[in-house]
């Protein structure tokens, strides 16, 4: 069984300062033997490792961890947090340099995975409810409850409900086709201030020209910050429901 997540950070966290400590202390009784290009090489390593967890902080221990300890063990006057030589002093200042760089570049390849991957179960979400819709076997209770389940997941929302015929209320604000939220004439910049907490926002269910139903999302645990491109998913998942809602 993995350990908690809290747990884990502390031990990743510990091990990217330890571990740089131990190779440069070890590096230190063959320094004679070895240039200080490959010591910054084996530390880049360590770097890349603690990096590749996706955890930022762990990426700067390791990096900053290494620089001193380099400087301390590998450069003169040994064992002084102080650095004289032009070269030992290039060699620190690169060090810590290059593992920055390969943290944010690790963290950045962390993203873009995170982003494949969501959109990739967002797809699937879309198209398991189409076959649903297409198949006509799900009573519209089901699919209805189900396609909720989705947006709330896609919106990072607490809630939502399915709710029968057109929004009544004027003052709810509307998640529409392009993925904008509109209160009244007044466009809420969800990028900037996140989608309207603490109160509902509607996703109207389009058959045709007439809005047949809609979904009412709510956040108040928290304000979310769902991307465009998961806004305009949720009214996609949303109209998926249409054709059974209506047939009933």
């Amino acid at each position: 069984m993995w350990p908690p997540r809290g747990q884990w950070l502390v031990a990743v966290r510990i091990g990217a300062v330890v571990l740089p400590l131990v190779t440069c202390a070890v590096f230190s009784t063959v320094r004679d033997d070895i240039t200080a290009a490959t010591v910054v090489l084996v530390l880049v390593l360590w770097v890349v490792a603690a990096a590749a967890t996706g955890d930022r902080v762990a990426g700067l221990l390791a990096a900053v961890s290494g620089g001193a300890w380099f400087d301390f063990f590998l450069t003169a006057p040994y064992r002084q947090f102080a650095i004289k030589g032009s070269d030992d002093i290039e060699a620190t200042i690169l060090l810590v340099v290059i593992g920055l760089g390969v943290t944010e570049i690790a963290l950045w390849g962390h993203r873009q995975q995170a982003r494949a991957a969501g959109r990739s179960g967002y797809l699937d979400g879309v198209l398991g409810a189409a076959r649903l819709v297409a198949e006509g076997d799900t009573p519209p209770s089901a699919l209805t409850d189900l396609v909720a389940r989705q947006i709330t997941e896609v919106l990072g929302a607490d809630e939502c409900r399915f709710v029968e015929g057109p929004v009544a209320d004027a003052r709810i604000a509307v998640l529409d086709h392009d993925g904008d939220v509109v209160r009244g004439d007044h466009t809420v910049d969800v990028d900037r201030v996140g989608m309207p907490s603490n109160d509902y926002v509607a996703i109207p269910v389009h058959r045709g020209s007439r809005i047949v139903a809609h979904f009412l999302v709510t956040a108040t645990s928290h304000v979310t910050y769902p991307t465009a491109e998961q806004r305009c998913v949720a009214v996609l998942l949303a109209d998926q429901v249409a054709a059974a809602v209506d047939a009933r």
